[in-house]
């Protein structure tokens, strides 16, 4: 006969997909346990471009069905976390040397309208050229057009604190700090140990949800038996910020250099600017805006708001760098798809599910997704509630 369990589901790592775990599973009347290892958000769900969008520019790599969902989820968290996500007015400017030409943009903002379902969120259209002057001091030389559509902005770090809150008002319980030291793996679940309140403690699961962000694979990897790792890459993506002012909404302009596309943003009273896409190896702790990324993120602001021509590195006021985990492969990382992956241990009865990558806005529904992939392990329980009915509040 089996040990008795001392929860139905264990999660390690408090970032958004672990909260959204925890939420999910203690809704579905599961016991549960979170545990992280430094504080809640530490990794890169404190550390994102703080948006809920569709992802416009996914449209161009075919990832319809990843577009369609999050614009499903941001229309879900701007019902659920009005404190928390708020829709703001974006601007794409088109220059004569911008690479997407105003037509593409009208045809993909057309399709992005399609996929949210004409919703009065799903309005888009353009700035006269006599208002382009009161955008923010944007550079009108060589301007043709700008577009104008709509997507939210939130607070990650404070939406991650409001989800896993609602994990612990349905019954979940969370442990930090708690260090993850090990697993084995039984035929029926899970022996976990961890370092808790200084000292070494143990838990046996039904199912262990490895959400460590760029730490899963080698949680993956630390596991009795090992639990094989598919080809990942951490990609890094840094932010900076400068004292200005952004007003009119959120500015989504292409890199004069490569093409690529970053957001400039307004930011508790400041100005923000990312992302970069940078290869990174090494250990995830150490990772950090480099020389060259601040360089590139000063150019380009600089680039279309000239009267920040005189900033430098001097005069940033803060700066943060998260990774992204991705598929690997060889090419461009721009071509990756940004689907977030399941991977378990087994199947059918997976006792290990590891979260690979993934989105902020689709935190939800991967969790949804999760629970299914995990239930034939699980016993039957009584739902407490629906996630998508739950409202979030800041604290």
């Amino acid at each position: 006969m089996s040990a008795a369990f001392d929860v139905d589901v264990a999660v390690i790592g408090a970032g958004i997909h672990g909260a959204g775990m925890a939420q999910a599973a203690a809704a579905a009347g599961h016991s549960v346990w979170l545990l992280e290892q430094s504080a809640i958000a530490a990794g890169s769900s404190s550390r994102s471009s703080k948006l809920i969008h569709g992802g416009l520019r996914y449209l161009e790599t075919g990832q319809f069905h990843l577009v369609r969902e999050s614009l499903h989820e941001r229309s879900t968290l701007l019902r659920l976390a009005p404190g928390l996500v708020r829709l703001q007015r974006f601007y794409f400017p088109v220059y004569r040397q911008t690479r997407r030409r105003a037509w593409q943009l009208r045809l993909g903002l057309s399709l992005y309208a399609l996929l949210a379902g004409f919703t009065r969120d799903a309005h888009f259209g353009t700035v006269p050229c006599q208002l382009w002057a009161t955008l923010d001091g944007l550079d009108t030389t060589g301007l043709e057009a700008v577009f104008w559509y709509h997507d939210a902005q939130t607070d990650d770090q404070a939406l991650t604190g409001a989800v896993l809150r609602s994990a612990q008002a349905l019954g979940a319980r969370f442990l930090c700090p708690a260090r993850f030291s090990g697993a084995a793996l039984s035929e029926d679940g899970v022996d976990l140990r961890y370092t808790h309140l200084g000292s070494e403690q143990s838990c046996r699961a039904r199912v262990l949800i490895n959400a460590a962000g760029p730490w899963a694979d080698a949680l993956s990897a630390s596991m009795t038996p090992t639990i094989p790792v598919p080809a990942l890459e951490c990609v890094q993506g840094a932010h900076i910020v400068v004292a200005g002012a952004i007003e009119r909404g959120i500015y989504y302009v292409e890199s004069p250099r490569d093409g690529r596309a970053l957001f400039v943003m307004p930011w508790r009273g400041q100005l923000m600017i990312g992302t970069t896409e940078t290869r990174f190896h090494g250990n995830p702790a150490d990772v950090s805006p480099s020389h060259a990324e601040i360089h590139y993120l000063l150019g380009v602001l600089k680039h279309y708001f000239p009267r920040y021509g005189a900033t430098s590195a001097d005069d940033i006021v803060s700066s943060f760098a998260g990774l992204r985990v991705l598929p690997g492969g060889a090419g461009h990382t721009f071509h990756r798809s940004r689907e977030t992956l399941l991977v378990p241990d087994r199947m059918p009865r997976p006792r290990v599910l590891s979260i690979y990558g993934g989105k902020l806005t689709t935190y939800r529904a991967v969790a949804q997704r999760a629970l299914r992939q995990v239930a034939s392990s699980l016993p039957a329980r009584r739902a407490l509630a629906r996630t998508d009915e739950l409202p979030l509040r800041a604290d």
